[in-house]
């Protein structure tokens, strides 16, 4: 039975002389087999661990002798995940949590102090700014936002309290391309940590610790479940890094169950065939929606309007599965369509197998101020849509009821 690896820092070991694929280790990474000899991956749902003796229990909650000790902090199953998604990110350790945002939190809490400073791009997830703003914001952490496809801007907002850069690229709803590297670079001159969310790439379309990252964040219940069934997050990267966000975890306990490890572990293995499936999808639609009189504007990294193609092509192996685009008529004629789709599921999740529809504006960023959304370029007439994996003419002609 496995009883190495209880915390995040270990990594599986290959036995091979070559580097496997994506592909591979999105199957393979991170299994070991108990003495049952299991081919799919086995689930340990269970709340403790067993010591033969009492001085092998006190040897494993100092950390002298590995081993499981509780699933707040230690699971084979959870295990499994960690290291099977910091494989696919490149990475020499993870450590997985109840949902992206508790990520966030767990990064945040176990790199940051009172007096500390957070610099972020505009164009977020309106969660993590209101985590940044009025949660840290209580405990002394400040936070400001600049453009995130600007690196200049960057360099202009730093203060002497910053200590961690935050980005996400591409963006959400807007999907605007940041370039990693360079503001990398800024963030590393300031000795601030570089913090990359990949929530719509995933590591199967782009891999930020390549291009100079330091920590990875994972909402794991969009396209790494990628079917809409659990709920998950991860903070990828260095052991160093990692190792101080799994103290917090092991203390505070925003903790990935057993079973939800299992389900988005199984989720990896067919990532890479559902990201280009989601990626052909996305751009098919989005070029149709371009033809469409009623669309003012689309924003997706694969079309050669977006401002930061070019970008996204040398940083992304792929477009990506999300679609935002103005209608002409502001939120009336975004309701309207919202509301003719019979097809379409109106929810704010994404990256499921199913297209789903939103209005940013009013869900996903409704609680942010109006002056943040206008500095974010969200208005009222924007639509967000996560292609699934339908037929395109079905979505399509699904859409058409509305436009």
């Amino acid at each position: 039975m496995r009883l190495t690896a209880p915390n995040p820092t270990e990594m599986p070991t290959m036995q091979d002389d070559f580097e496997l694929h994506l592909e591979t280790l999105a199957i393979r990474a991170g299994q070991e087999r108990s003495q049952f000899g299991e081919h799919a991956e086995a689930l340990y749902l269970t709340s403790s661990f067993v010591a033969d003796n009492a001085a092998q229990a006190a040897a494993r909650f100092t950390g002298v002798e590995p081993g499981y000790i509780y699933s707040r902090f230690t699971n084979p199953t959870v295990t499994q995940f960690q290291e099977r998604l910091a494989a696919l990110e490149g990475a020499e350790a993870a450590v997985a949590t109840a949902s992206g945002m508790s990520a966030i939190l767990a990064l945040c809490m176990g790199h940051l102090k009172a007096g500390d400073h957070i610099l972020a791009s505009a164009g977020m997830f309106g969660a993590t700014i209101q985590l940044f703003n009025n949660w840290l914001g209580k405990f002394g952490v400040s936070a400001s936002y600049v453009d995130a496809t600007n690196p200049a801007a960057w360099a202009a907002a730093v203060k002497p309290e910053t200590r961690l850069f935050y980005l996400e690229t591409p963006s959400n709803p807007l999907t605007e391309v940041a370039d990693i590297a360079a503001i990398a670079a800024v963030a590393h001159a300031h000795q601030a940590l570089m913090v990359v969310d990949n929530c719509f790439c995933s590591p199967a379309l782009q891999q930020p610790l390549k291009h100079g990252a330091d920590l990875v964040i994972h909402s794991a219940t969009k396209y790494i479940d990628g079917q809409g069934r659990v709920l998950g997050g991860a903070v990828v990267g260095s052991k160093a890094l990692i190792e101080p966000v799994y103290q917090f975890l092991r203390t505070a306990g925003p903790t990935l169950s057993a079973f939800n490890a299992w389900v988005l572990t199984k989720g990896l293995e067919t990532l890479g065939i559902r990201m280009k499936a989601h990626c052909e999808n996305a751009l098919a639609l989005a070029q149709w929606l371009e033809t469409q009189p009623a669309v003012e504007k689309v924003y997706y990294p694969g079309l050669p309007s977006h401002p930061q193609h070019e970008l996204a092509k040398r940083q992304q192996s792929g477009g990506g599965g999300v679609v935002s685009f103005e209608l002409k008529g502001g939120k009336d004629a975004a309701w309207k369509l919202i509301d003719a789709v019979q097809l379409l599921s109106r929810t704010a999740n994404l990256g499921d197998v199913k297209t789903t529809i939103t209005h940013p504006y009013t869900t996903t960023h409704g609680r942010i101020s109006p002056e943040a959304k206008a500095a974010a370029g969200i208005r009222e007439g924007l639509v967000r849509i996560s292609v699934g994996l339908e037929h395109i003419e079905d979505i399509q002609r699904d859409l058409a009821r509305g436009l």
